[in-house]
This record gives C-alpha cells, structure tokens and sequence, in this order.
C-alpha cells in the first residue's frame, strides 16, 4: 500500500509543477489521462476553464473498433480523434499537459499520433 502511494504523490507532484509552467505561457493544453483499462484526452481553454474537444476510449465508435481499450494501440487512435476534432475547430497549437505520467507508452503513442495527425506542440 505504501508504494501505491509513494507513486501516486509523486505523480501528482510532476502534474503540479508541470502544469504550473503551461499555464504561464496561456496556451490551449491538451490534457492526458490514463487508467489501467482507458485512456482520455482533452483540448482545454485555459480563461475560461472551457473543454473544447474531447476523445476516449469510452466512446462507442473507438471502443467497437479495438479488442482492448488499455493499450498502445488504443491510445494511438485516441490520438488521431482528438487531432483530427481539433483541426476542425481549427485548433492547431497547444501545450501538452501529460498530467505527471512518465512519457512513454501510451502516452507518448497518444502525443506522437496528434502530432502525426495535424497537432504542433
């Protein structure tokens, strides 16, 4: 138990002083999480706190085209969606606000898709 929340602190304590930095630049972020079976991403507005798109693994389109919501692949299409959302909008530029998980795995699958699919960050 103790090591969950050993992990969990400092998880939390990345996400804080990570988070700190994009909201001094202002910009749009694209926020990350991750559980052990899904993953979720969304475009926020940082004044108004305001979603403007969102994508994961939850929603019936993505979930009825994988066999598992909790890996690699999955976040890559989660990546290409919330790309492909934001460009309508016409979002093109945002911080990338991994919300104290490491990069790697699924996560850096879910970077490297947005900016295959259209996102600069």
């Amino acid at each position: 138990m103790k090591t969950f929340k050993n992990k969990k602190i400092s998880r939390l304590k990345r996400c804080v002083k990570y988070r700190n930095k994009i909201k001094n630049s202002k910009n749009i972020r694209l926020v990350v999480h991750r559980s052990s079976r899904h993953i979720y991403a969304q475009i926020i507005m940082h004044n108004p706190n305001k979603v403007l798109v969102s994508a994961s693994t939850l929603e019936k389109y993505i979930n009825n085209n994988l066999k598992y919501t909790g890996n690699i692949s999955a976040a890559y299409i989660v990546g290409k969606i919330i790309a492909e959302r934001s460009l309508k909008k016409n979002i093109k530029k945002i911080s990338f606000d991994r919300s104290g998980f490491k990069y790697h795995g699924r996560v850096k699958a879910l970077a490297d898709s947005a900016r295959k699919y259209g996102l600069n960050f």
